[in-house]
C-alpha cells in the first residue's frame, strides 16, 4: 500500500461578516432578541460556540435609554467628563467616567434621531456580560461579546473602532516572557486583542451603513472560556472586561495636552517637606534646569546659575556651615538656646532631601547708571528674572514627578555659601531647592480664586 500523501496544515484564518436585519433600536428594546433574530434569519450562518460578537455601542446606548436632547450636549459632556486632557477651540478631549480618553466624552450626535444625542453605556462591560449571557440562554451558544466605539488616536490620523466593553474575550494577550520567531525575548509585548477584533468588525459594519453588529469566526483562542477551545491558561477569572485596556495614570506618559500639561505641572508644584530615600535622577534635574533657563531675562542676559549638590558630603558640609552661621546670628539677636534649638530643628527640611540645588543670580550684562535709584531697579529686574527661572525649575521638577521645596536660607548667609561651595564672588545664592521623591501625597489645600488677585483698569 502506498503511503498517504502528506497534507500541509491550513494557514491561520478567520471570517468576519456584518449581521444585517438588526432594526432601529429604541429605549427598552431587548438586544438579545434583536441580535438572536438577525443571527438566525434565513440565509445567515447563525452563531456558534467560539464566535465573537462585535456590537456598536450606539445600539447598546439606545436600548439602555442613554439618549438626551441635543441642546444639552455641552452639559452632557461636562457631566460625563472627569478630566480635560486637551482643548482646542470648541473641541475637548476628556477622560470620562469610564476612564476612556476621547473626544467629547463619547457624547455623539451621529446615528441617532435629529435633535438627540447619545451617551455611552453606563457600564459597557456589564452590557457585554448581559448580552453574552442572554445569547447563551436564547441560542445555547458560548460566544464572546465586544462593545465597540470609534476613537481617534494620538500620533495617527483617522478613526478606528476600539473595545469599550467586553465579556468572554481575553482583551489583552500578554506575551511577555515568551520569545519571537528568532528566539528573541519578548519583554514589553502586550497585544490589545479586543481592539483588534473591534477594528476588524468595523471593516464590515462601516460607519454609515446601518450595520451595528458583526461576527468573527475562527478565533476561538481569544475567548476566556469556550466549549470549542479551552487552553490551560484560560479560565473564567480571566474575563476582566475592557476596563483592563485603560492605561493607569501612573503608566500614562502622554496623559495631557500641551497647555493642560503645563497647567497641571504648575498645580502639582507643591512644597514637599518629607522625602523618601529613593535616589534622585540627576538627568531629570538637568532637564529641569534646561527648562529653567528658558525664563525671560533683561538685556538678552542669562542671569541664572544652578549649583547641583549631588554628593552627601557636599550637602552636609554646606548645611553644617549654614547652621553654624544661623546659630551665631540668633545668639547675636538675643534668642535663648532653647528657642535657637527649636528654630534649627524646624529649618531641617534641607537635611531631609537626598538632593539639593542652589540657584544663584549673576548680574553679568547688567547696566550701571550714575543714579543709584536706577541701579536698584536694574538689580530688581535681574532678581525677577532669577525668580522666573526658579519657578520654571520647580514646575519642571514637578513634571518629572519629583517633589521639591524652595527655602530662602542661603540668602541670609551668602558669603558662607560662596565660601563652602567655592563660588565666584558675583554669584548670589537665591535660596536652596530640596529635591526628592515625596514620602506622602501633599495635603489638600484650599483653591485660590484668581479673581481675588485681579484688578482691572
Amino acid at each position: 500500500m502506498s503511503p498517504l500523501p502528506s497534507v500541509s496544515p491550513l494557514p491561520p484564518e478567520y471570517r468576519v461578516w456584518a449581521l444585517p436585519g438588526v432594526p432601529e433600536v429604541r429605549p427598552g428594546d431587548d438586544l438579545v432578541k434583536l441580535v438572536a433574530a438577525a443571527a438566525t434569519a434565513e440565509g445567515m450562518p447563525g452563531l456558534a460556540d467560539g464566535d465573537v460578537l462585535l456590537v456598536t455601542s450606539k445600539i447598546v446606548s439606545k436600548a439602555e435609554g442613554r439618549i438626551v436632547e441635543a441642546a444639552d450636549r455641552e452639559a452632557a459632556i461636562d457631566a460625563e467628563a472627569v478630566r480635560v486632557v486637551a482643548r482646542r477651540g470648541a473641541l475637548r478631549i476628556v477622560e470620562n467616567r469610564l476612564g476612556l480618553v476621547m473626544a467629547a466624552a463619547g457624547v455623539d450626535a451621529s446615528n441617532t434621531p435629529a435633535g438627540t444625542i447619545l451617551l455611552l453605556p453606563e457600564d459597557p462591560d456589564a452590557s457585554a456580560r448581559a448580552l453574552r449571557a442572554g445569547l447563551r440562554e436564547a441560542l445555547g451558544v458560548d460566544v464572546g461579546v465586544v462593545v465597540t466605539d470609534t476613537f481617534g488616536r494620538p500620533w495617527r490620523s483617522g478613526l478606528t473602532d476600539v473595545a469599550i466593553g467586553a465579556a468572554g474575550v481575553r482583551v489583552l494577550d500578554d506575551l511577555r516572557g515568551g520569545v519571537d520567531a528568532h528566539g528573541n525575548p519578548l519583554s514589553a509585548t502586550i497585544v490589545a486583542t479586543a481592539d483588534e477584533l473591534a477594528a476588524a468588525g468595523d471593516l464590515v459594519k462601516g460607519k454609515a451603513d446601518g450595520l451595528p453588529v458583526a461576527v468573527v469566526r475562527g478565533l476561538t483562542h481569544v475567548l476566556t472560556s469556550s466549549r470549542v477551545s479551552r487552553s490551560s491558561r484560560d479560565d473564567d477569572d480571566g474575563d476582566v472586561g475592557a476596563r483592563a485596556l485603560v492605561r493607569l495614570a501612573a503608566d500614562d506618559m502622554f496623559r495631557l495636552g500641551t497647555s493642560e500639561a503645563v497647567r497641571e505641572a504648575v498645580t502639582l508644584r507643591r512644597t514637599v517637606r518629607e522625602f523618601t530615600d529613593q535616589p534622585v535622577d540627576g538627568g531629570a534635574v538637568r532637564r529641569a534646569v534646561a527648562a529653567a533657563v528658558t525664563a525671560p531675562a533683561p538685556h538678552h542676559t542669562t542671569p541664572w546659575r544652578f549649583v547641583l549638590l549631588e554628593s552627601e558630603e557636599s550637602r552636609v558640609r554646606l548645611l553644617d556651615a549654614m547652621r553654624d552661621a544661623w546659630i551665631a546670628d540668633l545668639r547675636g539677636d538675643g534668642f535663648s538656646e532653647e528657642s535657637i534649638a527649636k528654630r534649627v530643628r524646624r529649618g531641617d527640611i534641607l537635611r531631609k532631601a537626598p538632593y539639593l540645588v542652589v540657584p544663584c543670580l549673576v548680574m553679568d550684562g547688567s547696566h550701571t547708571y550714575p543714579d543709584e535709584r536706577r541701579n536698584a531697579s536694574e538689580r530688581e529686574m535681574f532678581v525677577v528674572a532669577a525668580g522666573a527661572g526658579v519657578q520654571n525649575f520647580l514646575v519642571a521638577l514637578a513634571g518629572e514627578r519629583l517633589g521639591s521645596a524652595w527655602v530662602s536660607s542661603t540668602m541670609f548667609c551668602r558669603d558662607v555659601v560662596r565660601s563652602v561651595l567655592s563660588l565666584p564672588a558675583g554669584w548670589d545664592p537665591m535660596g536652596a531647592v530640596a529635591v526628592g521623591h515625596a514620602a506622602a501625597p501633599p495635603r489638600e489645600r484650599a483653591g485660590r480664586d484668581a479673581e481675588g488677585f485681579i484688578s482691572v483698569r
